[in-house]
């Protein structure tokens, strides 16, 4: 979803170059259209300006509607509130303009490998931890018997807390481990999906109690 023709134009090429099928909308209501005709689309490319719906309420338009696709937003601006903003309406990650081609084919390779359909290979399928039940074949997430909704990203990340529980697992080895060793981006994307997955479990987000800080290195489960 790019409103201008000659990045979409530059967007698709290379996508097609890399072996993928893509389908294009120049605006949010044509993305959101062709989301409707298309629900097995993997990763989402979104641009945030936009004259009509900008990419922030495409992207919690998808949430809402419970899509686990990949979310990728594309932004111009360099401000930290947009990138957060981005981040925490649902997107997976973001890549700022102008990008090589090499950066973005890398970024939707990684998210399309987390959001694949390859089966797990784990003989144990859930992860139990005081009110939380994890299945790692259906990737569902229940607290107190109640489904929490997660990205696959939230999910990549709740199952490695909840298989190394007590561990202070520090923000680069978290970031290697969901968004991988070539990940182009910054380190604050952990804390900001952090953030959001606390929203999500916490009681009082203020007083996280699951996912507690390690100050100065990273998080862990439990306190």
């Amino acid at each position: 979803m790019e409103d201008e023709s000659s990045i979409r134009g530059f967007v698709v090429i290379n996508l097609k170059r890399a072996g993928y099928q893509v389908v294009e909308a120049e605006t949010g209501e044509q993305a959101l259209e062709s989301l409707a005709q298309h629900p097995d689309i993997r990763v989402a490319l979104l641009d945030i300006m936009l004259p009509d719906i900008d990419g922030f309420e495409v992207c919690r338009s998808i949430r809402a509607g419970g899509g686990k696709m990949g979310i990728i937003m594309l932004t111009a601006r360099t401000g930290e509130m947009d990138k957060v903003t981005g981040l925490m309406t649902g997107a997976d990650d973001y890549v700022t303009k102008p990008f090589s081609p090499t950066e973005l084919i890398a970024r939707v390779d990684a998210l399309y490998r987390r959001v694949g359909d390859e089966p797990e290979p784990e003989v144990r399928y859930e992860i139990k931890s005081g009110p939380f039940v994890l299945n790692t074949k259906t990737r569902i997430l229940s607290k107190n018997g109640e489904r929490v909704k997660l990205t696959q990203v939230e999910y990549t990340i709740m199952k490695m807390f909840l298989e190394n529980p007590g561990t202070a697992l520090s923000r680069e080895n978290i970031l290697q481990s969901v968004w991988g060793r070539d990940y182009y981006g910054e380190l604050k994307i952990v804390d900001v999906n952090i953030r959001r997955l606390r929203i999500k479990i916490e009681d009082d987000t203020t007083n996280p109690v699951y996912i507690t800080t390690v100050w100065g290195y990273g998080y862990k489960w439990g306190s």
